[in-house]
């Protein structure tokens, strides 16, 4: 399809006096129309396009379809339903009230386009630009990020069920292209065992049926796999088969081959977590806990501004694999806000975005004194008093000296994350053995400490101090705000479970998700409606 419609160019006049006329009017999305115009233009998506063919639906329409359909959390068929049905809709995107819309699944093929070209972020981030234009988003100021779990659009498979599903996938995928060539080999019984799905109902509940089973599937698709790849008669696409590579994966992952003998791999012989596949349906779900919650799925960072004097907006999503540790976000959280001109001076996060590189290297490579508390690990020489807060540390000599005045040896250093070095220090044997306080001091033959290079260490111990004090707590109490934003994405926006399949898709839906959020906020302070705040209980009232 080409591109071919009308370009109509945003309004950038957000006073709050035609914001709150408008807002008379009755409805948001006539407000939004009227007030801030379309936000999108046919220009933004050309590279999506081909320049010849047929003509295409408004690509300008669909993207603000989209943020609207997510504001509303509707399905593609109710979104379509309302482009043909609500007049607020179509006020909105300037049709005809005898326009017939589009076919829903118009939709589908947009975001696709959007994944296509790494075109997804466009939307959010040609919103936050008009909203820079008009005043509501600047850099510099307060920003805050917080992260929560997504469910994958999957069920969770058992091992007996991801090894039956994916050779069910695998052969359902060549039964569709290469229906002969697997006619000619395969074995009567493999049309008994996977004809219908292998679903946990319809699995032997015995231990000795289910590994005998397990056994049987297992040597099933290892005989297809070497049929695809040592079967000089086997047309070469169906090697690049995803559902192939799919199975190859997975066996790797789940069993082991030693001489004639096939078995299950024992879990210290399986991947880490973070590779491990666990569904043949979503090739980038991981499973992950985090305290006492286990899910399958992903993990999503929201940043937004808290500024008093502006509404709070979402300038960043990050989506990543589930079993991420949220101190990685930090720096691909500042390095895209430093290409949009978006760089916080105060960056708000909770102890699982801190360490000490990252407080060092955000302030010197962004200037962005990154503020959350950090870990304070209490060793048992804490109470004997001969943590390592009892040895006095001299940077220039390179030397540490104990509460007794002996000097260690000559530190050593190795290589630490992000670059930095990580501290070594020995004591001498001959100096620690006869020590009469060696058992107050360590369990050893002597004693050892490691800590960062100065100016980490130094930060961190800033930091220890600052974080106990009145001014931080007030400093730090704005990070809470970023929660209310995650819980308005999961309960109204049904943001917990995603609603497509793969890590960019649903990525894709947070952006949209945000985009939404953003609209609605905008729309909001330029009306002066208050933000709501945390309520209470009416058994928490009584204390008021």
């Amino acid at each position: 399809m080409s591109l071919h419609a009308q370009t109509i160019a945003p309004i950038p006049d957000l006073t709050a006096q035609v914001a709150r006329a408008a807002f008379r009017k009755g409805n948001g999305y006539m407000q939004m129309r009227d007030v801030l115009g379309t936000f999108f233009t046919d220009d933004q998506f050309t590279d999506l396009y081909p320049a010849d063919g047929q003509p295409a639906y408004a690509p300008w329409r669909l993207a603000l379809v989209s943020v609207m359909q997510f504001a509303e959390n509707l399905t593609d068929r109710q979104a379509a339903d309302a482009v043909r049905s609500r007049i607020d809709w179509k006020y909105a995107l300037s049709l005809e009230l005898t326009d017939e819309g589009f076919d829903f699944s118009v939709l589908s093929e947009f975001r696709q386009r959007l994944i296509d070209h790494a075109a997804g972020e466009r939307l959010l981030n040609e919103m936050l630009a008009q909203f820079s234009q008009a005043g509501l988003l600047s850099a510099g100021g307060k920003q805050r990020t917080d992260s929560t779990h997504v469910l994958a659009s999957v069920r969770a498979l058992n091992r007996l069920e991801l090894v039956g599903r994916t050779l069910q996938v695998a052969l359902d995928a060549l039964a569709e292209v290469a229906a002969a060539w697997l006619q000619g080999w395969v074995a009567p019984a493999w049309f008994t065992r996977y004809s219908k799905l292998l679903t946990e109902f319809r699995l032997p509940q015995k231990k000795a049926e289910r590994d005998a089973l397990a056994v049987q599937i297992g040597w099933d698709g290892l005989t297809l796999l070497e049929r695809v790849y040592y079967d000089p008669t086997t047309p070469a696409f169906i090697r690049e088969l995803p559902a192939i590579e799919t199975l190859r994966h997975i066996w790797l992952q789940q069993y082991v081959l030693i001489e004639d003998t096939l078995r299950w791999r024992e879990r210290e012989e399986m991947p880490p977590a973070a590779r491990l596949l666990q569904s043949p349906f979503d090739l980038e779900a991981r499973y992950s806990c985090k305290r006492n919650l286990e899910w399958l799925g992903y993990k999503v960072h929201f940043t937004e501004t808290c500024n008093d004097s502006q509404p709070h907006l979402i300038t960043h999503i990050l989506t990543v694999n589930a079993t991420e540790q949220d101190v990685d976000a930090v720096q691909p959280i500042h390095a895209d806000l430093q290409t949009l001109d978006y760089l916080p001076a105060e960056h708000l996060a909770d102890m699982g975005y801190t360490s000490a590189p990252l407080l060092v290297d955000s302030q010197v490579d962004y200037g962005v004194n990154l503020v959350g508390p950090v870990v304070e690990k209490q060793t048992w020489q804490h109470a004997t008093g001969y943590d390592w807060t009892a040895f006095t540390i001299d940077w220039d000599k390179r030397q540490v000296t104990c509460p007794h005045g002996k000097v260690s040896a000559p530190w050593t250093m190795r290589e630490h994350r992000r670059d930095h070095e990580l501290t070594r220090v020995k004591f001498s044997t001959g100096d620690c053995r006869p020590c009469p306080a060696r058992p107050l001091c360590t369990k050893h033959d002597r004693r050892t400490l490691s800590f960062h290079e100065q100016s980490l260490f130094e930060a961190v111990q800033q930091r220890k101090q600052e974080q106990h004090t009145t001014l931080f707590r007030q400093q730090y109490g704005k990070r809470a705000g970023i929660e209310g934003t995650i819980s308005q994405g999961v309960f109204a926006l049904g943001m917990r479970r995603s609603r497509y399949r793969g890590q960019e898709k649903t990525h894709l839906q947070f952006v949209l998700t945000a985009s939404a959020m953003n609209l609605t906020r905008v729309l909001n302070w330029h009306n002066e409606m208050p933000r709501h705040e945390t309520q209470p209980t009416r058994f928490g009232l009584l204390a008021a």
